[in-house]
């Protein structure tokens, strides 16, 4: 008999601050099977704290329901406006933390990275990315928004990574591994 874990499930968010997406999957060995996507909706509420509060609110209970081994976030991409990536790192801050006062390992990914590991095109757009999901996870309905398929593509992303031992994220087990590896940010 084989020592260790056969199974586990892996959470994947892919921060917003108007829609947040994510997807949780198991994992078998080299099989993996959908058990949920969705999205959490904050584009009704008028204030950036409020949307933080939702997003971390939300996440625990993310957590608490679907009890993942490891959660996988989207990286902020980095675009010209900055005052949008603020926020975006922001709101992945707020999931990250949300995941690790559960004590819930964390992973990262550049969306590129996303993308090579589910279409094999970095530059893959997000109905690409949808499709490629269906085929591999044997599902039919089209989610209501993208978001909800680009979170699912983390936690597949992730799972990828194991199975091909190019864990190429940045994983933190919990709190202190997070700050000891962060020093500059917690001035």
């Amino acid at each position: 008999m084989l020592v260790g874990k056969k199974e586990r499930v892996i959470m994947g968010i892919d921060p917003g601050t108007a829609v947040m997406g994510y997807g949780v999957i198991l994992e078998r060995g080299s099989k993996i099977e959908l058990i949920a996507m969705g999205v959490v909706k904050m584009d009704h509420l008028d204030d950036h704290f409020l949307k933080l509060q939702r997003i971390f609110s939300k996440t625990v209970g993310l957590v608490d329901e679907y009890k993942p081994d490891v959660m996988a976030l989207e990286a902020p991409f980095y675009g010209k406006n900055i005052q949008v990536m603020l926020k975006l790192g922001r709101a992945q801050g707020i999931a990250m933390a949300a995941a690790l006062s559960r004590d819930v390992p964390i992973t990262e990914y550049a969306p590129r990275k996303i993308k090579q590991s589910i279409t094999g095109n970095g530059s893959a757009g997000k109905e690409q990315v949808a499709a490629m999901l269906q085929r591999l996870l044997n599902f039919k309905e089209t989610p209501e928004f993208l978001d909800a398929t680009d979170g699912l593509a983390v936690a597949v992303c992730h799972s990828f990574q194991r199975v091909s031992s190019a864990g190429t994220g940045k994983s933190y087990s919990g709190w202190d591994a997070f700050a000891k590896d962060n020093q500059k940010r917690l001035k």
